[in-house]
């Protein structure tokens, strides 16, 4: 049993982009769980407060989809030859 496992340690150490990607998801999980104090921030007129372990992700995924939008919006001009 013993070599079956040392066996698929030495499998898995050969992939160093699962080796990688785990280790960014673990810090990532460190910075997500060590932030968890509330923030208030304002917004116009509202005011909202929250936990930083909401606030992070969520403005990680805002990011995301503004940048993908934009560039799907600015990316169809050079495609198409458009450029101005």
């Amino acid at each position: 049993m013993k070599e079956k496992e040392s066996s698929d340690l030495k499998e898995f150490m050969k992939k160093p982009k699962i080796i990688v990607s785990f280790v960014i998801v673990i810090l990532i999980l460190v910075i997500f769980f060590q932030n968890t104090q509330v923030v208030s921030f304002r917004i116009f007129f509202w005011k909202i407060s929250m936990s930083q372990i909401i606030l992070i992700p969520l403005t990680m995924i805002i990011g995301l989809v503004l940048g993908y939008v934009i560039g799907k919006l600015t990316g169809n001009r050079h495609k198409r030859g458009i450029v101005e």
